[in-house]
């Protein structure tokens, strides 16, 4: 399966270049879980072994469909991602109460979720959507994803091509590392929560007084 969809990303990349890279990473930023991240290092190898395309390219290519897709994904969030929280909520035990109090959550520290996000797939996918439901302000978010997108498209993009075979079967275990931090990350705000419910609701109830 790993041999295929290297072929179908090498194919991607010599038929449509940095496109290949702006479109998945794009899309995937947008919400929808497509490999992206994949794609970065898949372009990155390629380029430092068939030369077709530049590093420096490939970098910003990534870089900037991490940035247009998490904008428009947070511009999805917030024109539209309440009233379908509020409507779906329930199946999954987000009543208002929860909800208010996720939003305050992520207008308060939504900076490091956007930013260390960028480095985790399923927070990578999905953070721009609740930043922007969470009314999180935009120059705020825009700060934090840029410097997110832009420092991952470096990261893993050099380490791709500089590292090349290495990389490759380095990828997976760092990975799983990142999963694990990103797990014991949520396990602390959730023992955090959990000590302060009170106080942090009756927070969330003032800055959201109307559920607006």
């Amino acid at each position: 399966m790993a041999v295929v969809a290297a072929g179908i990303f090498d194919s991607l990349l010599s038929s449509f270049g940095y496109l290949a890279v702006f479109a998945l990473v794009g899309v995937e930023s947008l919400g929808i879980p497509l490999p992206g991240e994949t794609m970065l290092i898949t372009a990155g190898i390629y380029a430092g072994t068939t030369h077709n395309l530049s590093i420096a390219g490939v970098i910003g290519a990534s870089s900037a469909g991490a940035i247009i897709g998490d904008n428009i994904g947070y511009l999805a969030g917030y024109e539209g991602g309440v009233p379908f929280l509020r409507r779906f909520g329930r199946y999954i035990r987000l009543d208002e109460r929860r909800l208010r109090l996720a939003r305050y959550l992520f207008s308060k520290y939504g900076g490091r979720v956007v930013f260390f996000g960028r480095f985790v797939s399923i927070l990578r996918t999905y953070a721009a959507f609740f930043a922007g439901t969470s009314r999180m302000r935009w120059r705020r978010f825009f700060l934090f994803n840029a410097c997110g997108g832009i420092i991952w498209s470096l990261a893993f993009g050099l380490a791709a091509y500089y590292g090349q075979s290495a990389f490759q079967s380095l990828s997976t275990p760092l990975d799983v590392a990142l999963v694990l931090l990103a797990l014991l990350a949520v396990v602390a705000v959730v023992r955090f929560v959990r000590r302060h419910a009170q106080r942090l609701e009756a927070e969330a109830e003032r800055a959201f007084p109307d559920g607006s």
